[in-house]
């Protein structure tokens, strides 16, 4: 009989149990993606964005108190006006009552009308009050310099998510109508930020008194998050000045070279009330951040706050590794309660809320 040859032996495993894992792992994977996308994003957003172009003008801000205006404008490389300007405070209102007391308050003296709007519906296209309208005895003290306008929102169809930003643009396009109507005219200053935005008054005495200023300039502001006893940084640029003339338009995005160096303070999330916090969260430009219920639980609203933590649980957004390592966890806090609104301390009793140590929160 002729002698079969012998069949090498396959060395390959059972493919059963690597099938069973990719059947398992990959939808876990999956689904983490899904999950975690927003996480992924930021952590990798040094690799597929790119940061806003510097500034190709950065003015330093100079001031120092029993200075003259006249030699604050010529070291800004400005000249002295025989009689100020006239200047337009514009903003767009939600719900930050205590922030726009503090922000008129300190800007009263230097501002000629105080330009204000609100919606009844949020950006997100929920229904709310006219908080303003509402509590408008509280700013009986600035009453014959207020112009109040009410935009009609667009409240958002059931089972179907309005696009925030869209709302938003909406508001702005609403604004930048409705301050013809305030008395401005060209060559008056307006000032184009949100309510938590507040310029320094040594900008606004600038503003004022000094030829030669930018016919569009932005404005750096120290960032704060929750209150003053939490610093994060000196990034803000958005809020702007303009000389008013036919060419205005209300934005809060880049329009200018320009930037003049510590110009104000954002105050983010600076809020007396929990409820505040979970409004807010709901009903701005970013709600989708909201990914879980337990986001606005006032429990862990609180001990975020306390933390100087965030309350999104997002990465920082960053543009860099080096500085998105840099502000990972809480934002340090600080005892000093140095060169912030007069107002504010003048009624430290009122905003202890805002000043270090009174990070606890009312209901």
């Amino acid at each position: 009989m002729a002698v079969r040859p012998l069949r090498p032996t396959s060395r390959r495993g059972p493919r059963k149990p690597i099938s069973i894992l990719l059947l398992i792992f990959v939808p876990i994977f999956v689904i983490g993606i899904y999950a975690y996308f927003q996480e992924i994003g930021y952590l990798l957003r040094p690799l597929w964005d790119k940061p806003p172009p510097p500034f190709k003008h950065i003015i330093p801000h100079y001031y120092a108190e029993n200075v003259s205006m006249e030699h604050l404008c010529h070291l800004h490389g400005w000249s002295m006006r025989s009689e100020p300007r006239r200047i337009f405070d514009a903003i767009i209102f939600s719900n930050e009552l205590d922030i726009l007391e503090l922000r008129w308050r300190e800007l009263y003296p230097y501002i000629t009308k105080f330009v204000i709007i609100e919606s009844n519906t949020t950006f997100t296209g929920i229904p709310k009050p006219l908080f303003f309208e509402l509590n408008r005895a509280r700013f009986a003290f600035a009453e014959e310099k207020i112009v109040h306008g009410v935009n009609p929102g667009q409240v958002a169809t059931p089972g179907f998510r309005e696009e925030p930003f869209i709302l938003e643009r909406q508001q702005r396009a609403f604004m930048g109508k409705f301050i013809r109507s305030s008395g401005i005219s060209n060559g008056d200053i307006i000032i184009v930020s949100d309510t938590d935005e507040i310029p320094r008054p040594s900008t606004l005495k600038l503003l004022q008194w000094c030829d030669g200023i930018p016919p569009v300039m932005h404005l750096q502001m120290k960032h704060y998050l929750y209150s003053f006893e939490f610093p994060v940084d000196y990034y803000i640029w958005q809020p702007s000045v303009h000389i008013y003339g036919p060419w205005f338009g209300y934005r809060h995005s880049r329009q200018s070279e320009f930037l003049l160096a510590e110009a104000g303070w954002h105050c983010s999330f600076c809020f007396r009330r929990i409820q505040e916090y979970v409004f807010k969260m709901t009903a701005y430009s970013h709600a989708d951040r909201v990914r879980r219920k337990d986001f606005l639980d006032p429990a862990r609203i609180q001990r975020i706050i306390c933390r100087g933590d965030d309350l999104f649980d997002m990465l920082p957004e960053e543009y860099t590794f080096q500085d998105l390592i840099k502000k990972m966890g809480p934002v340090p806090r600080t005892a000093s309660a140095v060169h912030l609104p007069a107002y504010l301390i003048e009624n430290a009793d009122k905003y202890r809320f805002l000043l270090p140590g009174g990070c606890l929160r009312i209901k």
